[in-house]
């Protein structure tokens, strides 16, 4: 069978699949999984075409990954065929992890349960299957491998996922201003001491990529009515998962079932293998599914929110930088109650309050975006002397929000 494949990539042209091994990797049913996990979760609600998947993205991030080696190779860095391979591997399987909705609902359905680290477990199958042959790959996914430059092209500051994630997002939302500008970093990367460092030329390609990161984050990721929506099905799962543990009858698929009845943490996955097995029938169909059903469901709080999901009648949202004071939030609890005639207690669940917060580039980290002077001194881009810019970028900005229907504001 020729697995020399080619696919048509909307954002990079064709993108080829190098190796027989690569090629199995995503022919395997844990990759075709990521098929089914929308790249976004719900920014759909605000950008339309932002329908794409966990399955595009990783095979994006490859392909970045093995231009980022063969700039590194014209430059003289020794690479060798195993190690490009492993580089490869590492980036295609680094959310192989995810679950449904992507990040919307990793702290929903399981209790402390990193998607980097089921992406690790599944990593450990794949290579009994494969008989070893992702020995490497593993350690630099895990960053043991000796040469740290190739853990740093799949994950830091200004790795493969990144780039690519910027790039495709951007592209599927609209959004141009969030191009990172990823052919130009990826040409300027070089090793210095085994250590990814930038050449100096880059350091206002840096600029425009933390520039392009934040304005994402602000723009797309962490909208205002994407958190509302996000927050909606967040609350949704929990609902459902309270009504389940306290004996209510609640469909949902057999796998979902088994998440929402008992709590599970990674200690329960490393130690009962079923548990990783149900996992990966997971996918954003069972919470949609489940959604519709809950719709029609006796919980009026479920049932409701269900409702508003399906229709995109989202909650309003309010943000400020101030925390909100508690005299609002009993307020809103108690417009809520006589709205929809609920108990205080289950109004309450109508009305979501957190904070987000984002910070471009942690300068003061030890992952820091390096540069190589001309003089040959490596540094801290953030030292760079005509770019207070990226020192201000580092600053975290934090905002408080507040969800209810809309209603009770009417």
């Amino acid at each position: 069978m020729n697995k020399k494949k080619i696919f048509n990539d909307p954002v990079y042209g064709f993108v080829t699949v190098p190796t027989e091994l690569l090629f199995d990797l995503i022919e395997h049913p844990y990759f075709q999984r990521l098929r089914r996990i929308q790249q976004l979760g719900l920014t759909g609600f605000v950008y339309p075409g932002a329908l794409h998947t966990r399955f595009h993205h990783a095979l994006g991030a490859m392909h970045l990954m093995s231009l980022a080696l063969r700039t590194l190779k014209d430059k003289g860095v020794k690479i060798s065929a195993a190690e490009g391979e492993a580089a490869q591997a590492a980036i295609l399987l680094h959310d192989i992890g995810h679950g449904p909705l992507s990040h919307a609902l990793e702290h929903a359905i399981f209790h402390e349960v990193p998607h980097e680290q089921l992406s690790l477990f599944l990593m450990q199958k794949l290579n009994k299957e494969h008989h070893g042959a992702l020995d490497l790959a593993i350690r630099i996914f895990q960053g043991t491998y000796e040469r740290p430059f190739f853990h740093q092209l799949v994950s830091s500051q200004l790795d493969m996922d990144r780039l690519d994630y910027l790039n495709r997002d951007s592209f599927y939302t609209g959004v141009q201003e969030g191009r990172p500008g990823a052919d130009r970093l990826i040409k300027m990367l070089t090793v210095v001491d085994e250590k990814l460092v930038l050449e100096e030329k880059a350091v206002y390609s840096i600029e425009n990529f933390l520039v392009s990161r934040r304005l994402m984050y602000w723009q797309v990721y962490l909208h205002k009515t994407v958190t509302s929506a996000e927050q909606m099905i967040i609350r949704i799962i929990q609902r459902a998962r309270d009504l389940v543990r306290s004996g209510h009858e609640v469909p949902a698929s057999p796998d979902l079932h088994f998440f929402l009845s008992k709590p599970v943490s990674i200690l329960n996955f490393s130690q009962d293998d079923t548990i990783l097995q149900r996992f990966v029938q997971l996918d954003d169909t069972d919470v949609w599914s489940a959604v519709k059903m809950w719709a029609q469901h006796p919980d009026k709080v479920l049932s409701y929110m269900s409702r508003s999901m399906l229709d995109r009648k989202l909650f309003k949202i309010i943000l400020q930088t101030e925390p909100f004071d508690d005299d609002l939030g009993l307020g809103v609890i108690e417009l809520i109650a006589e709205k929809f005639d609920l108990s205080p207690q289950d109004a309450s669940q109508l009305m979501l309050a957190g904070r987000i917060s984002n910070n471009a580039y942690d300068a003061d980290g030890k992952d820091t975006i390096d540069v190589l002077t001309k003089s040959g001194r490596v540094i801290n881009v953030a030292e760079a002397s005509d770019l207070p810019n990226i020192r201000a970028l580092g600053q975290r900005v934090e905002k408080h929000y507040i969800c209810y229907p809309k209603e009770i504001a009417q």
